[in-house]
């Protein structure tokens, strides 16, 4: 039976099929879905993990285990992961172990554009590249057999555009893979230096192996053509090479560690020009010319940064191609990413902002807090960076004799557990006086929701602990005087609490609490603006709340099917001209200071 897949979706029944019981994930785009499907599939134990590391070893110990396992991350996540990553290709498996990293050319969703398949060549692990969701299922049912028969973690790495497109694959029934019994083997398993340098030979040895692998199951192919021009390509690249060149004799890998180059040899031997398409880095190129393949066009035309299309490729290196271009009569107005409306984090970048903090800053839908009109977001770094490196800016201050009270850090609950305790224990432990800001909304909103050790629910829907996030700050050793809770709808509230910590020494911790609009709050009742007396000061405005504009008159509005009844333009009109819908406005004399 066929069936239209994302790649994520792909991943996932691939990973069914080949009779995967364990899969565990982190959520980061453009990975999220392949475990949000995972889930689906009754057959299989899968979880949110706290992070990439621990799904990474949560993979590892169900496969050493004996079962088929599976986990998914992006791009990023796999420098989380990295530490597990690169014991495992020495330990290697009982049951298969697929390990997939989701790049994202060109950032969509990231902070930084690294091309992943330089891991598959440092960890010395085979790792495949799908073209399109068809490949992807079969890869992926292929990653679990070329693991064992390898006795190798397997790199599974796609792109946004893998991922989130859809293409048409052959659906099969789930095979009948049993669960291995756990087998000690102490020279294998328990990487002690004197066991490593044993298992080094191992790795190293195994390599020509995943090569036989691909060759046997055809995963590497030429497509002869045109003797005039070959190029080499791998990924999603190799659609663009289709359209564009379909005379062409193409070498499409899809093994991509460890590189036939004997293939490249073979085809650079019987045609006039050699060219190497890829996204991201020279990393085909590379490997080809380091081998002595003589290769006539590469990134010396090909972009290095940001992801490659037709259109581009028709541009660069088909002759008589005008560069495209499209002319409308009317230009779109600029929409820049900001908060929901009414997301409650709002409410405590406000006070930041007009205290005059330093904030710095983490990665979450939060981040958005950081552009205009908020601009309340100094730095971001990685995952649970805000907490450590506020600790480097606190004794950084105190070096200097700065003045640190306004020091502040801001992390979602589902990052605080990620990546968050850690430096918050060392900032107990070295001292370091500035203050945590969680923001707690209950699930991982920038990724679509998902729940986590805050929520309360695991990932198929089973009610579990959930942690307590001023219990987990004091168990970290901050003092209980200096842990404070603010519902951050309540603005005055919430400068307050702010202000009372800015005066703490010491580590302190204020626990933000703001229900997900979207994803937990329920609506209240919409507000509305006085538009005729409206003074056009700006404050409602500032708020960056996508339910708030002016009119022509540059008098504010509200957008009653965006407005959830949050409250907060109503706390900050200093003339009070915004108020409930269901309340008659009531006239007043003089401004009031808001919050």
């Amino acid at each position: 039976m066929k069936a239209l897949l994302t790649g994520d979706e792909a991943v996932a029944r691939g990973a069914w099929e080949a009779g995967v019981a364990v899969a565990a994930a982190y959520p980061g785009t453009p990975s999220t879905e392949i475990m949000e499907n995972m889930g689906k599939y009754k057959e299989v134990r899968a979880q949110w993990s706290i992070n990439e590391k621990v799904s990474l070893e949560t993979a590892a110990g169900a496969s050493l285990g004996g079962a088929r396992s599976l986990c998914a991350m992006k791009h990023v996540g796999l420098n989380v992961a990295a530490d597990p990553l690169f014991t495992m290709s020495y330990i290697g498996v009982q049951g298969g172990l697929v390990i997939v990293t989701a790049d994202d050319p060109a950032m969509h969703s990231s902070q930084n554009e690294q091309d992943n398949r330089h891991y598959a060549r440092a960890a010395k692990m085979p790792m495949l590249e799908p073209a399109d969701s068809g490949e992807t299922l079969d890869y992926t049912k292929l990653g679990f057999e070329l693991s064992e028969e390898c006795d190798a973690p397997l790199l599974l790495r796609i792109t946004t555009r893998i991922a989130h497109s859809q293409s048409i694959v052959e659906l099969g029934e789930r095979k009948d893979v049993p669960v291995r019994d756990f087998v000690r083997d102490f020279e294998k398993q328990v990487m002690l230096p004197s066991n490593a340098r044993k298992r080094h030979v191992v790795v190293e040895d195994r390599i020509p192996s995943f090569m036989e692998f691909a060759r046997k199951h055809n995963i590497n192919r030429i497509e002869w053509a045109d003797e005039d021009l070959a190029i080499v390509t791998s990924g999603v690249s190799y659609n663009y090479v289709k359209e564009v060149f379909p005379n062409a004799t193409v070498l499409k890998y899809g093994l991509t560690w460890p590189v036939d180059v004997e293939l490249a040899k073979e085809v650079r031997a019987k045609v006039k020009k050699l060219w190497v398409i890829e996204e991201g880095d020279p990393y085909l190129e590379d490997t080809l010319k380091a081998a002595g393949v003589q290769v006539d066009l590469g990134k010396d035309k090909i972009p290095l940064l940001y992801e490659l299309n037709p259109t581009i490729l028709r541009e660069l290196l088909v002759e008589g191609t005008e560069a495209a271009s499209i002319s409308v009569d009317v230009q779109a107005p600029p929409r820049p990413p900001a908060l929901c409306p009414g997301c409650g984090h709002r409410g405590m970048f406000r006070i930041l902002k007009r205290e005059k903090a330093i904030v710095a800053g983490d990665i979450g839908c939060y981040t958005l807090a950081a552009i205009p009109p908020l601009s309340a977001m100094d730095t971001c770094i990685c995952m649970g960076a805000s907490i450590s490196s506020s600790i480097g800016m606190a004794k950084a201050a105190e070096a200097a004799g700065r003045d640190n009270k306004k020091s502040c850090c801001v992390i979602g609950d589902s990052t605080f557990m990620h990546s968050g305790i850690t430096g918050l224990i060392d900032a107990v432990y070295n001292n370091a006086t500035f203050t945590t800001i969680i923001l707690d909304n209950h699930i991982t909103a920038m990724t679509g929701h998902q729940v986590n050790p805050v929520t309360g629910e695991t990932l198929q829907g089973q009610d579990t602990f959930h942690i307590d996030l001023v219990t987990m700050a004091k168990a970290c050793g901050v003092k209980e005087e200096n842990i404070s809770t603010v519902d951050t709808y309540d603005l005055t509230a919430t400068r307050e609490v702010v202000r009372k910590h800015w005066e703490m020494e010491g580590p302190s911790v204020i626990v933000a609490k703001s229900n997900c609009v979207i994803a937990l709050r329920q609506k209240d009742t919409e507000y509305v603006v006085e538009t005729d007396l409206c003074k056009s000061c700006g404050n409602c405005i500032s708020l960056g709340c996508p339910a708030i504009s002016k009119d022509e008159n540059k008098k504010s509005t509200i957008d009653p099917t965006l407005c959830t009844g949050c409250s907060m333009c109503a706390q900050v009109c200093p003339w009070q001209f915004i108020h409930r819908v269901d309340e008659e406005y009531v006239p007043v004399v003089k401004p009031r200071k808001v919050p």
